[in-house]
């Protein structure tokens, strides 16, 4: 810890005192320092940065006490250090003697008390920050569920989870992170639930990040993955308390980072990223069915096209003759070979959806539907590209809007272009030749030590039930093996539903 030296640490002498505070404020116009008489003659002053303050506040809960009883304070003192912080009625005060840690804490929005005779700064917490309300998240709409969302402040986002347990086995964790930013992050878990290991590698890798600033999870996320050079998630971001709360029941550790909506999860797996939050509150039927149809156009997303270039190009005979034919009259305008042909129309649409996202929202609608409509059309009726590419691009664009985690999707959408050109090179055989490897990078992948594709690979019987199907809840009794092994048990075994045996409801 670093001691502070002689010349940064309060004095009590109100004149040496402030100017110090104004030597770390150098060259900062919107720091405001507002001085004030004590009726006992003492001097004082209020430092804070405009803006950040509440300055009604400031001067009901802090300055009017303090005058007024001021005369109180230093009769009471008697010669002693007075104990100026009892007269002050805010909820969070606390004394500082390092005058640059208390220029640091005035940065972060509270204001700085100097009162002649009293050997220390007092910061108030009176932050006047605008918080944006709780709302729906955008990037995870359901439509049965709580609709709550994390929101830009950690506070706000960690009684959002805290909410959802009463108990004090959760725990909350925080620390700072960022040598400018100091930004604030809380690590967040069941006490008796969690993998310690997990729980101490978490703590590891985040204690050993030294940067200047983290504006958003997204740059701890690089920062303590396992595979830095993978194009998959390897832990899962959320906007919603809800799925927080269900990944830390399964004994996952929550990581909540202040400044930004997105919280990120650990350790995540690959079947994670292919189920919804609202998978567990509908029928375990209708979930599960939806569950495989998400199953099937993710692969459709990732290999659809690929698909189409190597049957056209290689392998004609597996065609319908009629079929080939209707194929083969569409392209005969074309003059492009069909891999081109496909990267023309996948690259064109990555960039409408692209336009669509960054652009301000009603243009960005109209962008995507003049893309969509006129622009396919024309380049059809033009002879570039076939009327059947069109169909193929437009099904696989669809398809890959299925994912739940956006990240998951970004990266099935990428691997989609080597997909391609390895089937325009060899054909189907190309094609599972780079299914394999996709397969193989997956099955080292590591999240935290527990496999990506658990419970796959490893096997784990009990798992099975809440990966491509969903079993109903009564009978997911255990908590999953790869991180809930600490505490199995989720709930108490025979809670199957059904009319008592021998009784009569009616009577």
């Amino acid at each position: 810890m670093k001691t502070p030296g002689p010349a940064s640490v309060a004095s009590g002498k109100f004149a040496q005192d402030l100017a110090l505070l104004q030597q770390e404020f150098e060259r900062c116009s919107d720091v405001v320092y507002r001085t004030f008489a004590l009726s006992s003659g003492q001097s004082g002053a209020i430092v804070f940065i405009e803006g950040m303050v509440d300055e009604k506040r400031l001067e009901a809960k802090v300055l009017e006490p303090l005058m007024g009883g001021s005369a109180r304070i230093f009769a009471e003192a008697a010669g002693a250090p007075p104990n100026v912080s009892v007269w002050i009625h805010a909820d969070h005060v606390k004394n500082e003697t390092d005058i640059k840690a208390a220029a640091e804490s005035v940065c972060k929005g509270e204001a700085a008390v100097l009162v002649d005779g009293v050997p220390s700064i007092l910061l108030v917490s009176m932050q006047k920050l605008d918080k944006r309300a709780v709302e729906e998240p955008a990037t995870e709409p359901i439509i049965r569920g709580p609709r709550d969302g994390f929101t830009e402040n950690l506070g706000v986002n960690i009684t959002l989870v805290r909410r959802r347990f009463g108990t004090t086995d959760l725990k909350v964790e925080t620390m700072k992170m960022g040598r400018l930013s100091q930004c604030s992050l809380a690590i967040v878990y069941l006490d008796s639930v969690v993998l310690p290991e997990v729980l101490k590698e978490v703590r590891n890798r985040l204690g050993r990040i030294e940067i200047d600033a983290v504006l958003e999870s997204g740059y701890i996320e690089e920062l303590i993955c396992d595979n830095p050079l993978s194009i998959f998630p390897q832990l899962l971001n959320t906007e919603r308390p809800d799925r927080v709360a269900g990944s830390i029941l399964e004994g996952r550790v929550a990581i909540l980072v202040d400044n930004t909506p997105f919280a990120l999860i650990a350790p995540g797996t690959f079947i994670d990223t292919l189920q919804a939050t609202e998978d567990y509150y509908q029928n375990y039927i209708v979930a599960s069915a939806t569950r495989l149809l998400r199953f099937w156009l993710s692969f459709s997303a990732l290999v659809f096209p690929s698909i189409y270039i190597a049957v056209t190009t290689f392998h004609q005979e597996m065609i319908p003759t009629s079929l080939l034919l209707s194929i083969a009259s569409s392209r005969e305008a074309v003059p492009f070979p069909g891999i081109v042909e496909a990267l023309l129309m996948e690259a064109a649409f990555e960039g409408l959806r692209e336009a669509g996202i960054r652009l301000p929202r009603p243009v960005g609608q109209a962008v995507s539907i003049v893309g969509a409509l006129v622009i396919g059309q024309a380049a059809v009726q033009a002879g570039v590209v076939s009327a059947m590419l069109v169909i193929v691009v437009s099904f696989t664009g669809i398809a890959s809007f299925i994912f739940p985690a956006y990240a998951q999707g970004l990266a099935i959408r990428f691997l989609r272009f080597p997909m391609m050109l390895l089937a325009a090179t060899f054909g189907l055989y190309g094609l599972v030749l780079g299914l394999l490897a996709v397969l193989i990078h997956l099955a080292k992948l590591r999240s935290f030590g527990v496999p990506y594709l658990a419970p796959f690979a490893p096997t784990n019987a009990s798992g099975l039930k809440d990966t491509a199907v969903r079993a109903p809840w009564w009978s997911m009794v255990l908590r999953p093996l790869q991180t809930g092994k600490v505490n199995r048990r989720r709930m108490k075994p025979g809670m199957r539903p059904g009319p008592s045996k021998g009784g009569n409801a009616g009577g």
